[in-house]
Order: structure tokens, then sequence, then C-alpha cells
């Protein structure tokens, strides 16, 4: 969940989707309430824990955690040198993923069918936009944070392309490589504050309106398979801070425009292997995952 973010078409949401953690993780975050801040001030850490399922948070936090500073430097390698069998191997991971969500949609109706034809567009839509030039005021910082906070908890639009869409990437970046407080003082709360928020309302649709929740958040992960297409033409780059031009924003297109207008070869056979070995690794995870609550 940590480590995928940099990946535009994944998200931590997804990964949760995909290993069966996504009600126990979101439960857990909204379980932040006044009642759970009440006591943690009161320093009622063991109500505190059971109330907010800490050993699971702590858990999935520092694996998180773990994933950012262990994935991201290999994704990003693989990024640069193989991005379509990458990509490749995420489509499939995402393609197979929303069909196994669905399944959990028993009654469908027009709202069910509108919601997961909305989340299609409304991923689809999101990831076909490019990013605009920002402010740096502190308002806009927590509005940033805020926004972020949507990839872990929605599938299909990660953390990076989301402050990419913002203009605020490489900027977010700096202030974490840099320690400068005077962005992380603004960012985190409003990444903290977005992360209970949006819980709370994903919370609420899953408890009131659960098929035709479900329904959107795998339509989100559908149409965010136009940023996971293995073949893309990059329309515009963006400056790391060793100074290297890394791509930004790009588009899909097909196999043999790949060639064209790239001048490298499109893969294609190696991509259809890592498309499966994906939808493979997802059906192997769900099945390990379901012998493993049978056994507890």
């Amino acid at each position: 969940m940590g480590g995928v973010n940099i990946l535009h078409g994944v998200s931590g949401g997804t990964v949760a989707f995909v290993t069966g953690i996504y009600d126990r993780w979101i439960t857990a975050l909204s379980a932040f309430d006044k009642e759970a801040f009440s006591l943690l001030f009161r320093l009622q850490l063991q109500e505190f824990n059971n109330k907010v399922d800490g050993r699971f948070l702590v858990s999935l936090l520092a694996g998180m955690l773990t994933g950012v500073l262990a994935l991201s430097p290999v994704l990003f390698f693989l990024i640069k040198r193989y991005p379509v069998p990458l990509h490749a191997f995420f489509f499939g991971v995402v393609i197979i993923a929303a069909p196994l969500a669905l399944r959990k949609v028993h009654r469908w109706n027009v709202g069910t069918a509108l919601a997961l034809v909305a989340g299609i567009a409304i991923a689809y839509g999101l990831t076909s936009l490019t990013g605009f030039i920002s402010p740096d005021s502190f308002w806009f910082l927590f509005l940033c944070g805020f926004l972020a906070s949507c990839g872990l908890v929605w599938p299909g639009i990660s953390i990076s392309f989301i402050l990419l869409l913002l203009g605020k990437y490489g900027y977010i970046v700096t202030a974490f490589d840099t320690m400068n407080l005077r962005v992380l003082l603004f960012f985190i709360p409003g990444f903290a504050t977005g992360l209970i928020c949006n819980a709370r309302i994903t919370r609420a649709f899953l408890v009131h309106y659960h098929h035709t929740a479900v329904a959107l958040l795998a339509g989100l992960m559908l149409g965010a398979l136009n940023k996971l297409w293995p073949w893309r033409a990059v329309t515009e780059f963006l400056t790391n801070r060793k100074g290297e031009q890394i791509p930004a924003f790009d588009h899909s297109i097909l196999p043999w425009h790949f060639m064209a207008s790239t001048g490298k070869d499109p893969q294609v056979f190696q991509a259809i292997l890592m498309v499966a070995l994906g939808m493979f690794m997802v059906v192997l995870t769900e099945k390990i995952g379901a012998r493993l609550k049978t056994k507890i």
C-alpha cells in the first residue's frame, strides 16, 4: 500500500481491496471520532487501542512506511527501465481485482449499474487530466494533503498522481527530503484529516448502501486502467531532485503506435505474460487469504 502509490493507476486502496483488508482498514480509520480522541487525551490507551483497532493500524502503517522506503526505489527503477512489463503486471492485477470485488454485489439494479458506470467515468476522466499551476499558500497545502489521502482510501488513483494534478508533486517530495516544516506542518494535518474524513464517508456508504458503494469502488478501479495501459506516449516531463527528466503525464496508445512514436520494442509478448502473472497473483492472494481466515 505504501510503495505502489508512485504508480499513477494504482493506489493503496486498490492494494487493500486485492489483499482483502479494505473493510478492516476503512473501519479502523473511521473509528477516529470524538470518543476516540477523548480516550487518547485521557491517556486511556488500552481503550483507545481497542476502539481504533490499534494493533492492525500500527502493523499496517509500519508496512506502508517499509513499502515506501524499500519498494519505491525498485519501482522507480522498473518504471525507467521496464515500463511496459511493469504497467502490464499491474494492469493484470486491477483487471481481475475489479470483477472479484463486483462479486460482493448481490443485488443489481439501476442504482448499482449507474454507480459502476460513474466510477469508471470518474477515474477515466481524472487519469486523462493534466496538471495545473497552483499556489504555495498554506490553505492549498492543507487541501493537497486532504485530497492526496484519497489515494489510501479509494481504489484507482494514487497519491503521486493526485499531487501531480494539483501541481505539487515535486514540491511535496522536496519538502519531505529537506524536512521543510513550513510545508509539512500544513500538508500532514491535511492528509490525516482527509484520511479520517474520507474513511468515515466511505464507511457510511458501505454500511448503508453496500452494493452501490462496492460497484462505485470497482468502477474506479476499472476506470484507472486507462493509466495502467502498458503502451504510453509521454506528453509532459518532470525534473526530479537529481536533475533527471521523468515522465509526469502521458496517454494510452496502441502497441504499433508505441514503436512508431518511441522507436522502442512494444514487448507485446512480455506484456501479455505480465498481465497473466498479475491476474494469477491476485487469485493466489485471494485463495491464501481465504485459507488463513478459515484457519483463524
